[in-house]
């Protein structure tokens, strides 16, 4: 209602010139084949399906108009459709949407908003980034919670914490335009109110928007005013818009100490982008080096984006200030004016700043107070508190179970006889109170929706709840059970009855999923009877299902049936990964004598090669080597690295050679990225067996990316394109770069690699030592309860008895406890 009152006296105030505005506004009006046609390309749209025109409406179109431009730059399209002239479906058919603005995203609608949170041009741009930003930007609400993020990003990333009163603000759009520049260089979190803003110093009635910077990727060498928990902080002081945050986070990146050898007056003032920053000199004596050091830091994180403080070192001859002095100060607004102090204490400096400084004490009074009861809060709300992303997604899906129709759920006493009536049974052994285990799970019921309404028929996906039974899944081998006990979750097992369990080891999501059951229901290997049904095989697709997918083959060739033993093991090891076939006695010799293959022989068809030209391998007396020449001969020379084919990368062992492109804008980019990966082919080829140690491998960074995060944490910034890094390298934790702006030329890397195999080449930084351990360790609350003395039992009078067993029941849950947060730092889910 409010909202309507000050539309109409806006309106009025103008004298209806915003109804005339909106009538011959420039804003852009889509047909409806326009809008399908922009919404199947991909486009973000920011879309007003306009029904009849009111004075709020006009007003608002008026706005929308003004935000057009601004978010064009972050490639958002907006427009309107109207409803009176075009009719499309869904949103120009329902009355009860025209106080609705939709944001689609991929091809569908990402989200929608009501007209009463997007009133003007700072609400719509703010909360349309604050949509596509929603996966970046945390939000945190008591200082535990706050904590949390810092253990997080320790040694990895900078946080920028942002407090808004309220959302839809100019304020809130300056940390939503800035984060969506920075927001894959600082961690970006947003406070409107909460606990946390009394460990801040802020009065959650006040109206002013506050920002701070959190410095959490320091060396622990550092010396901070702040204990080794917390992440030391900065609050900026200037007014918050985006033009001034993007100056503070500038000024962070400042040197915290600079060490110079020249008179102040000689120094140069701080040239862009810290031009408008005092400086402050303290003077250096041979003598007192390091004390004065100490001294310089201490004053340099008071100063923290107040004054950029600099080190004079009295024994350079260029020194001819007075020893006397011992400080001094240039203003920005002074030019080169140098003044020269005698100071007693260093807070005689911060008197130079003093409403700053005023604020800063508020603030440090504020914290001592609050922090006493700090602990309380953080005690309390350590069962509150979410592992990451995929926690909180199952935390906040928590009330909507997945509909389990589609899989049969197995226990200990319906496993043998499921598995035996059906010739291929995937399961998954899952934990209830783990988020990764609970995520999946949703995908692998996809895929059994998929299978049924495809009518596989001969598959059973089947589910085990690892957490009720116990027996079953930690079942010892020599049990009746085909597999070894489960030790991760989650975990999927192929089963055939007669068969050994094979593990599902691609990355957990429908697709490679779906994919790895399709391909298992072909034999492996496939018999060959004749030389059409070879020629069909190389040619054609075994199942529908798999038509959109790049296809693996390998044929064994042998004279005899006797020779094929290890080629079958190897064949069974490559179900659901490959497709096998088999050629045995006549009919391999014709093949082998049409291909000018010596027999016996093993052949090899990568998706990537074409079937005329495949690698002819020996045939080996031993699966296991065998195996390893088949997928030495499938992986690609310089294969293109995504988030799905990490995981078999990384399992080979090998040192990762990365180069990363940046995405094409012209055939002429393209044309330059296919010339890198050619010359990275030259370097695999020329390098002979020193390019055996290594994967040369490439991210295409406008398909792939999350390889921008990737390189930035690689290399410290994100560093001009093409980059080349070496990582992963079995000696040790170091990273490479090949020098940037050198241009990437086979024999140039080869030396560069020579050079790093020396150790004469330096390390550009370190991988991260972080272990990731199981989230939960595997209980076998059935054993334990069977490994109870009964003879102890019964010489126990029934209260002993409850006594005993409450004991033990605390002793377990704070074992569990205990031990995940001590040393995963992680907190234990309410389940357990």
């Amino acid at each position: 209602m409010m909202w309507m009152c000050v539309a109409v006296f806006l309106l009025w105030m103008r004298s209806g010139r915003c109804t005339d505005k909106a009538n011959t506004s420039d804003l852009i009006e889509y047909t409806a084949a326009d809008f399908y046609d922009k919404l199947h390309s991909g486009k973000m749209m920011f879309i007003y399906f306009e029904h009849q025109v009111s004075p709020t409406i006009s007003l608002f179109l008026v706005e929308l108009e003004k935000s057009a431009e601004a978010l064009q730059d972050y490639g958002v399209l907006v427009g309107k459709v109207n409803c009176n002239k075009e009719l499309v479906y869904t949103y120009c058919a329902e009355e009860q949407l025209l106080h609705t603005a939709f944001l689609f995203r991929g091809g569908k609608e990402f989200l929608s908003f009501d007209l009463d949170t997007i009133f003007d041009v700072n609400s719509i741009v703010s909360e349309v980034l604050f949509a596509i930003l929603r996966d970046e930007i945390k939000y945190v609400h008591t200082d535990a919670d706050l904590l949390a993020m810092e253990k997080a990003a320790r040694g990895k990333k900078d946080i920028v914490l942002g407090y808004v009163c309220s959302l839809g603000t100019q304020e809130h759009r300056s940390i939503m335009e800035t984060a969506y520049v920075y927001g894959s260089k600082y961690q970006f979190i947003l406070i409107t109110g909460g606990p946390v803003l009394k460990h801040l110093g802020v009065n959650e009635s006040s109206p002013s928007s506050r920002v701070w910077f959190l410095h959490c990727r320091i060396h622990s060498g550092f010396m901070t005013p702040m204990t080794s928990e917390r992440c030391p902080l900065t609050r900026m002081r200037k007014p918050l818009s985006t033009l001034s945050l993007h100056s503070f986070l500038q000024l962070m990146e400042a040197p915290l100490v600079t060490e110079v050898y020249d008179d102040p007056s000689s120094v140069q003032p701080p040239q862009f982008p810290y031009q408008q920053t005092p400086q402050v000199f303290l003077f250096c004596h041979p003598a007192t080096e390091h004390l004065d050091l100490d001294t310089a830091t201490t004053l340099a994180w008071r100063l923290r984006g107040l004054a950029l403080l600099l080190l004079v070192h009295r024994q350079s001859p260029a020194v001819k200030t007075p020893d006397e002095y011992n400080a001094a100060y240039r203003l920005p607004e002074k030019s080169l004016e140098v003044k020269y102090l005698t100071l007693n204490s260093l807070d005689e400096v911060l008197v130079l700043f003093a409403d700053q400084e005023k604020d800063e004490e508020e603030e440090e009074d504020d914290d001592e107070e609050d922090n006493e009861g700090v602990d309380d809060d953080e005690e309390d709300s350590h069962f509150g508190k979410l592992d990451d992303e995929i926690a909180a997604a199952v935390f906040e899906n928590r009330g909507t179970l997945p509909d389990m129709d589609s899989v049969t759920q197995l226990t200990s006493d319906n496993f043998h006889s499921a598995v035996a009536q059906i010739g291929l049974t995937v399961v998954l052994f899952y934990l209830k109170w783990d988020a990764v285990s609970m995520a999946f799970l949703s995908s692998f019921i996809e895929v059994a929706e998929r299978l049924a309404d495809s009518e596989v028929n001969e598959v059973q996906m089947s589910v085990v709840n690892c957490g009720e039974w116990t027996d079953l899944c930690a079942a010892q081998p020599g049990s009746a059970v085909p597999f070894q006990p489960i030790t991760a979750f989650p975990s999927v097992l192929l089963l055939h009855p007669q068969h050994p369990a094979q593990h599902f080891r691609g990355m957990l999501g429908s697709e490679s999923l779906h994919r790895f059951i399709m391909i298992s229901r072909v034999a492996s290997p496939v018999r060959l009877s004749t030389l059409e049904e070879a020629q069909l095989f190389l040619l054609e697709v075994p199942h529908p299902e798999l038509a959109g997918y790049q296809l693996d083959r390998v044929v064994g060739l042998f004279e005899a049936q006797t020779q094929t033993a290890a080629f079958t093991e190897a064949a069974k090891s490559l179900r659901g990964e490959a497709l096998t076939g088999l050629l045995t006695d006549e009919l391999a010799e014709k093949w082998a004598a049409d291909h000018t293959v010596d027999l016996p022989a093993v052949l090899v068809f990568p998706s990537w090669r074409t079937h005329t030209h495949p690698f002819t391998l020996p045939a080996s007396s031993s699966a296991e080597e065998l195996l390893t020449h088949i997928n030495t001969a499938l992986l690609h020379p310089m294969p293109e690295l995504t988030v799905e084919n990490l995981p078999s990368f990384l399992l080979l062992g090998k040192a990762l050679l990365l180069l990363f492109v940046g995405e094409e804008e012209d055939k002429i980019g393209r044309r330059q990225n296919q010339a890198l990966v050619k010359e990275m082919r030259t370097v695999v080829e020329s390098g002979g067996e020193m390019m055996e140690r290594y994967l040369a491998c490439w991210i295409h960074l406008g398909r792939t990316p999350a390889g921008m995060s990737v390189l930035g944490s690689y290399v410290g910034s994100m560093p001009p394109l093409p980059a080349l890094v070496l990582t992963h390298l079995p000696s040790g934790d170091q990273i490479y770069q090949y020098p940037p702006n050198t241009p990437i030329v086979a024999s140039s890397v080869l030396h560069w690699l020579q050079r790093v195999e020396d150790g004469t080449e330096s390390p550009t930084g370190l991988l991260d030592e972080d272990s990731w351990p199981p989230a939960f360790e595997f209980y076998d609350f059935l054993k334990i309860m069977d490994m109870q003395e009964p003879d102890s039992a019964q010489q126990q009078t029934p209260k002993e008895e409850e006594e005993e067993v409450n004991e033990e029941e605390v002793n377990v849950k704070e074992h569990v406890v205990v031990e995940d947060m001590t040393n995963d730092n992680r907190h234990a889910h309410s389940e357990l």
